[in-house]
């Protein structure tokens, strides 16, 4: 068995594929060096991420695939589910063989299982927008902590650089220990640790007090329905919303 281990970025990822390619292989993995456990089977090839070896291939996707291909690769590859690194190979050779036609073949399982997680990445990305929670910090800088399923941070990081374009923010993946910093003119990812619990100002806690105040207010009692509510807005987003604090 043929392991390609690489460091986990899309750009390594890409510079997998060009390496099976050119060197006609098959690997039967391709697995980031965090994730790989060792195999006394397997023969590993550690690949070296290269820009420009990525670059034609991002390049290749896109042209001689579609742009379609190439966002839904990037959404996968987002989703950060097992073997979601052979199942974007085999996607894309696929792609290559049969061109722009690859997305009409929903009855074949590599075009299949793509499809279906990027439509998982896409509905966790729109739900976040309606329920990120800003927080008002001390230093005059809104920070909204979250725990996404999937590492959509980047996805939705220029829906707020749109709407809050005149605000200082910061949207931060607690579960990964990285966020999208925005200073009113460009946004990054970066790391984020913090070492001790954000301070909010006297005028945050009071906005935060009186919105749980009229989230209870509107509230019908004969009409909850917990059921309903937990289907429309899952539980694990719960923890970082206002209202449910």
């Amino acid at each position: 068995m043929l392991y390609y281990i690489y460091d986990g970025s899309f750009d390594g990822l890409l510079t997998c594929i060009y390496e099976a390619y050119y060197r006609k292989e098959i690997p039967e993995k391709i697995v980031s060096k965090e994730d790989y456990q060792g195999n006394l089977l397997s023969r590993e090839i550690h690949i070296d991420t290269n820009d420009e070896k990525a670059k034609r291939v991002y390049d290749s996707i896109k042209n001689k695939i579609s742009k379609q291909s190439l966002e839904n690769v990037f959404y996968t590859y987002l989703a950060e589910i097992p073997d979601l690194e052979i199942w974007i190979y085999k996607y894309l050779k696929l792609g290559w063989k049969i061109g722009r036609s690859i997305d009409l073949n929903l009855t074949d399982d590599r075009v299949l299982k793509i499809h279906k997680t990027r439509l998982s990445v896409d509905r966790e990305r729109h739900r976040m927008l309606g329920l990120i929670r800003f927080r008002l910090l001390d230093e005059n800088i809104y920070y909204a902590p979250f725990e996404p399923q999937f590492n959509i941070v980047g996805l939705i990081a220029p829906h707020f650089a749109e709407r809050l374009s005149d605000q200082n923010w910061i949207i931060h993946d607690v579960k990964r220990g990285i966020g999208a910093v925005y200073n009113k003119e460009e946004w990054i990812i970066r790391d984020i640790d913090l070492k001790k619990d954000m301070e909010y100002g006297d005028e945050e806690i009071r906005y935060q007090k009186l919105w749980k105040e009229y989230f209870k207010s509107i509230a019908i009692k004969n009409r909850i329905n917990p059921r309903l509510q937990k289907s429309n807005m899952p539980m694990k987003y719960w923890r970082y919303l206002v209202e449910k604090n």
